[in-house]
């Protein structure tokens, strides 16, 4: 008899029919009779102060219950640490209505708050706030002479780490290139709109529905802001219409619906607008130098990676940006060097593969650049320093199918016939392009609980108080567990996005798969031995001296390993000894000990072809094969959508997104999504994807490392590498348009 396999599985998503259906319900869907909206009126201003706030008009209109602001905010608690939420980088977080100042543009200033959305959207128009104006200060390029190293971080970052003695090496290598990179501003915009929506019962004690990626971190902030009993704040967030870090910080409409709450004792959602997801962060605009010093057959000797970026006046943001230089490479001498400039902007905020999505691109164009001058082959030249071991802690990797993402991908994608002249290939009047890049991102555990209760009707429940931002969690979840007590998947029901939910770490970084797969493997395993002892106590038992792996559980029936047909149903088991329900809870830790002695790190491989039109400089890319070396895949199909996604925002990063800041007021000038260009179909041709197979039970019990982030790694860079192969010009700042290349 076959064990029941799900695990590696292309399995559909548990929780597609609800949400192509329209039963999925988001922040902003929920109501209750009597439900108030909350209208967030913005600042005109960047920097400076209001002089005064008059909200008479729209009290005067029926139906306006109160316009909050600083005027008549309650007293909170306004220290630091209370505003602190559980990913906060140093520094005073920003606390709304704390005062006059206003600390950037669209700063919320004043809360309307009606019977209607309709009314209180009007109603915010007729409150008039006076401004006392400074010139704000925001442009990281005019102020590059006011760079400091930052000193207080942020749970992840860890400090540049030089080695060896660059200068010397640099000097005395044979070949040398010397490149500067930048990027503007990019903003998250994920098709939900932040929301909150707070119901208010009777006993004073708030059930909030919230945009999130981690319900315990937006239950942690409420009820530290406002002195709540976190008994009395319950979180849920079911269902996330895109995220992508912006919803890894709890942001400023679930503080303002909180307190209109608990201040008129009414149930108040408040949704921003468009505009308003744009005053809140973004990746940060940076600047990037690289030099590269190697020997005349291609083997690195210096590498020195400085990156410039920008923070608010309140915090400091940082991100590993620089960090990928020391690691990606063998390379005996590395520099490495990180400051940030305090700017009258609203704090930067992890998006997508913080920091790699920009340190790699650099590093990877640099060595891009350094191929062509050494005429030596791209991929070549990335072999000849491959790293056997992680350079910078001198640790072994606890799993790197690195070369064999080289390999498969180029195959894949005929590397091998490509033409190593820049602007020799054409097709009519397209000038085709090939170019690639290496991908490489952390694979992380975090500390998460579990549980899981059987029913004798065979149905089990697990849950975790973690998040499905899109990328499956419920589908993975499902998957284990059937598997690991032999259920029919239907018979499998994934809980989570809910505060009363057992600990869950904020889902971001690609540690989830990692880190709640192991939980619901781990209570799926004492739900395992609870069985087995009921199966051990029947007389006469076949599994009396039977341990745990001398069984299997399948179909719905508890196995002898050795002989498959003995056999009992877990239902039977369960109502012969007459129990309805078998619970257990159970806490996955990291092995901090074991894993420590270890780099663990996802890897991959990116391969480009773009097309660009020599007239017009429009660039169109028409194959992309990325080869990932993840550990272990749950879900093929789901794991798949999460690299097409990455390498879509790939291109996007690098042909298409940039916000644009207007210095003099401070304000983000294309902050709707008819100016701010992202990816569409259009522009998408064909995506290939490869799972390489990576055993690697040190990063995680089950051997996942997790796909979120690797998949935009490295393939800007690789996008801008094909473009130079197809045009011979080199594009250091991105977006590459076409006004860039002509």
């Amino acid at each position: 008899m076959a064990t029941t396999h799900y695990i590696g599985q292309p399995t559909s998503r548990v929780d597609g029919r609800a949400k192509v259906t329209g039963q999925a319900k988001y922040a902003a869907e929920f109501n209750a009779p009597g439900l108030l909206h909350g209208v967030v009126v913005s600042s005109a201003i960047a920097k400076g102060k209001i002089t005064h706030l008059d909200a008479n008009e729209a009290l005067q209109l029926e139906g306006v219950l109160q316009v909050f602001s600083h005027q008549n905010r309650p007293d909170l608690a306004w220290l630091d640490l209370s505003y602190k939420d559980m990913t906060a980088p140093g520094g005073s977080p920003f606390r709304p209505f704390y005062d006059e100042k206003i600390l950037f543009n669209q700063q919320p200033v004043a809360l309307v708050v009606a019977e209607t959305f309709e009314l209180a959207r009007y109603a915010a128009t007729l409150v008039r706030v006076q401004y006392e104006s400074e010139e704000p200060t925001t442009s990281l390029e005019a102020n590059l002479d006011d760079l400091y190293t930052p000193v207080s971080f942020k749970l992840g970052y860890q400090k540049p780490k030089s080695r060896g003695d660059f200068k010397a090496a640099f000097d005395q290598a044979t070949t040398r290139i010397e490149s500067e990179y930048y990027h503007g501003a990019e903003h998250h915009n994920p098709m939900e709109m932040h929301a909150s929506t707070v119901f208010y019962e009777e006993n004073g004690s708030l059930t909030i529905y919230d945009k999130t990626q981690g319900v315990l971190n937006s239950q942690h902030y409420v009820s530290m802001v406002f002195g709540l009993s976190k008994k009395n704040v319950r979180v849920l967030s079911p269902f996330v219409g895109g995220a992508f870090g912006s919803g890894l910080r709890p942001q400023y409409q679930l503080f303002m619906a909180v307190l209109a709450a608990l201040e008129l004792k009414r149930s108040v959602k408040v949704v921003l607008t468009r505009q308003q997801m744009f005053s809140f962060g973004h990746r940060p605009v940076t600047m990037q130098q690289v030099a590269i010093g190697a020997t005349f057959d291609g083997k690195l000797e210096a590498i020195r990676h400085a990156a410039y970026s920008e923070t608010s006046t309140f915090e400091d943001y940082v991100e590993n940006i620089v960090n990928w230089s020391g690691m990606m490479y063998s390379c005996p001498n590395v520099e490495q060097e990180y400051k940030l400039v305090q700017l009258d902007m609203y704090t930067p905020l992890d998006m997508r593969s913080p920091g790699a999505a920009t340190g790699v691109h650099a590093l990877e164009c640099a060595m891009d650049e350094l191929a062509y001058k050494l005429n030596i082959d791209p991929l070549e030249l990335r072999l000849r320093n491959y790293a056997e071991e992680e350079p910078s802690e001198e640790k072994p990797f606890s799993s790197k199918a690195l070369r064999e993402c080289y390999q498969q991908g180029a195959e894949r994608f005929g590397w091998a016939n490509r033409n190593p002249e820049p602007r020799s290939t054409k097709d009519g009047t397209a000038l085709i392009g090939w170019g690639m890049a290496t991908g490489m991102w952390d694979a992380m555990q975090m500390p998460t609980r579990a549980t899981a209760t059987l029913t004798s009707d065979g149905k089990l429940t697990v849950g975790s108080a973690t998040a499905d931002i899109g990328t499956g969690t419920y589908t993975i979840m499902t998957q284990i567990a059937a598997e690991m007590l032999g259920l029919p998947l239907e018979n499998v029901t994934a809980q989570l996005g809910d505060s009363s939910l057992p600990l869950a770490f904020v889902e971001g970084g690609s540690a989830t798969a990692a880190s709640v797969g192991t939980a619901v493997t781990y209570v799926c395993e004492k739900i395992q031995k609870k069985l087995l002892k009921l199966a051990q106590a029947a007389n006469n038992s076949p599994f009396a001296k039977a341990k745990l792996k001398d069984v299997t559980f399948s179909e719905g029936y508890l196995r002898l390993r050795s002989d498959a047909t003995v056999a009992v149903s877990l239902t039977e088991l369960m109502q012969q000894n007459s129990i309805n329900t078998l619970e257990e809870k159970a806490t996955a830790l990291p092995k901090l000990l074991k894993q420590s002695k270890y780099a663990r790190n996802t890897h991959s491989a990116v391969f480009v072809e773009v097309r660009v039109d020599e007239a017009l400089g429009s660039i169109l890319v028409t194959r992309v094969v990325s080869a990932i070396a993840a550990g272990r895949i749950l879900n093929p199909k789901t794991a798949r959508s999460q690299i097409l996604g990455g390498v879509v925002w790939g291109i996007s990063m690098a042909l298409e997104e940039d916000t644009f800041m207007d210095h003099t007021y401070g304000r983000f000038m294309n902050h709707n999504l008819a100016e701010y260009h992202v990816a569409v179909n259009a522009d998408i041709r064909d995506i290939d994807v490869i799972f390489v197979e990576e055993q690697d039970t040190i990063a995680s019990p089950i051997g996942v490392k997790g796909v979120g982030e690797i998949g935009l790694v490295g393939v800007s860079a690789a996008v801008a590498n094909a473009i130079f192969h197809a045009t011979g010009k080199r594009v250091r700042d991105l977006p590459i348009t076409l006004d860039k290349l002509l």
